[in-house]
């Protein structure tokens, strides 16, 4: 995680993760009710994998159409 908040500018954090990250929190916090922390956990980050997935094809499309 260190790495890669280092690697990437804040700028490029703020605007193509932090948009991800907020909507795996959300989804979490409401559905995710394993009883176990690691599990929710995992789910989490498996969530923010898909949302940043998305966004960023998403992202792609919007660029090649422009």
């Amino acid at each position: 995680m260190y790495s890669l908040l280092h690697s990437l500018p804040l700028s490029r954090i703020a605007l193509e993760q932090l948009p991800a990250a907020a909507g795996a929190l959300i989804v979490a916090e409401i559905f995710y009710k394993f009883g176990s922390f690691s599990l929710e956990c995992l789910a989490f980050l498996a969530t923010w994998y898909a949302f940043d997935l998305v966004l960023s094809l998403f992202r792609r499309g919007r660029r090649g159409s422009i």
